[in-house]
């Protein structure tokens, strides 16, 4: 069997911003180091997929804080997601050239193909 992720669906969408950053003057957070959540072996196996939203602050620091789950296909698939998330770093935010923290929603898709 095949693993294959869907490119980590790096779709930031504000949560309370508006999702057009440039609007708001605020130039969006952008991943410089991503990981791949760990796919839980017996969901691999049986060929599940699913997807996790997480949402997470990135603080000023381009740091991951204060994963809230937004919503999951599979609980399975939960804490892997929060996990690899816990490792991301992130080129901050900035509003008027000064890094900001906000929070985004990550969408992480988890797909098994043979």
């Amino acid at each position: 069997m095949k693993l294959k992720f869907l490119a980590l669906l790096i779709l930031i969408s504000g949560l309370g911003l508006s999702p057009v950053f440039a609007d708001g003057g605020i130039e969006p957070p952008v991943p410089v180091r991503t990981v791949r959540p760990v796919y839980p072996v017996a969901l691999l196996m049986e060929g599940t997929s699913g997807l996790v939203t997480v949402s997470i602050l990135i603080d000023v620091k381009g740091n991951v804080n204060d994963p809230e789950v937004v919503k999951s296909t599979n609980k399975a698939f939960t804490q892997p997601a929060i996990e690899a998330l816990s490792h991301w770093k992130f080129k901050p935010a900035k509003q008027e050239g000064k890094a900001v923290a906000v929070r985004v929603s990550i969408p992480i898709q988890f797909k098994a193909e043979s």
